[in-house]
């Protein structure tokens, strides 16, 4: 004969979200909904825009200054070997 031992399942709670993520997640909510006037929006249409060419022109030249730099080492290496 077989005997079952009934074990009681407890349910797992629900997770409690760490408050720092429950901000975040808040703030991401807010920021999200686009509020503010139509002069307002299009000034932070105009920032954005203004951000993205920054970006742009500073890895330009960031890319400029590292061509430069390589060509610079190059000719010093050319100046090593050159000789007396």
């Amino acid at each position: 004969i077989l005997t079952f031992i009934t074990i009681e399942v407890e349910r797992i709670a629900e997770k409690r979200i760490n408050p720092k993520r429950m901000q975040r997640k808040i703030k991401k909510q807010l920021k999200n909904v686009g509020s503010g006037t139509k002069a307002q929006q299009a000034l932070k249409l105009q920032y954005e825009q203004g951000k993205l060419e920054r970006r742009t022109r500073s890895r330009e030249h960031r890319e400029e200054e590292s061509a430069r730099k390589f060509e610079l080492r190059q000719e010093k290496r050319k100046e090593k070997h050159r000789g007396h």
